[in-house]
């Protein structure tokens, strides 16, 4: 007679709904990145004292099909990969394809960093960027005296 009860399907979507909005909290990037319709590539973010280290996996391609800016404190890694179009006869047909081409893409808000120091490596599909902060202002307490 339980299984009867109207209301249990509502109750699965309701913790179905809380377990994706879990989810969804847990997984937004660090750096509030901006959402694009382009791929996104893998990333990992560290942070020492005096610098952020940024290691993106961008396997297959090369230093002059990557672009890194940085405005208005937004740090964007741009990867473009163009579709080989090489066809060997008439009868070549593509069964199937897994690999993607376009832009890859992503965005970080940073800011108190040196953005004329930002350095960058490319090696063996490993971009690196190192991103110096900037000197934490030291707070000073100022006493305000009540009139």
């Amino acid at each position: 007679m339980l299984d009867l009860v109207p209301f249990r399907k509502r109750n699965e979507d309701v913790s179905r709904s809380l377990m994706k909005s879990f989810h969804d909290i847990f997984n937004e990037d660090f750096f509030a990145p901006m959402r694009s319709n382009t791929h996104p590539f893998r990333t990992d973010i560290h942070e020492r004292e005096d610098a952020f280290l940024i290691e993106s996996e961008l396997p297959g391609f090369s230093k002059a099909d990557i672009d890194i800016s940085y405005s208005n404190h937004y740090l964007t890694i741009k990867a473009s990969r163009n579709q080989e179009q090489n066809v060997d006869g008439e009868d070549h047909q593509v069964i199937r394809r897994e690999r993607y081409y376009g832009e890859f893409v992503r965005r970080f808000y940073v800011e108190n960093i040196k953005d004329d120091q930002i350095s960058a490596s490319f090696e063996n599909g490993i971009l690196k960027l190192e991103i110096p902060k900037k000197e934490k202002a030291q707070s000073v307490k100022k006493r305000i005296e009540i009139q």
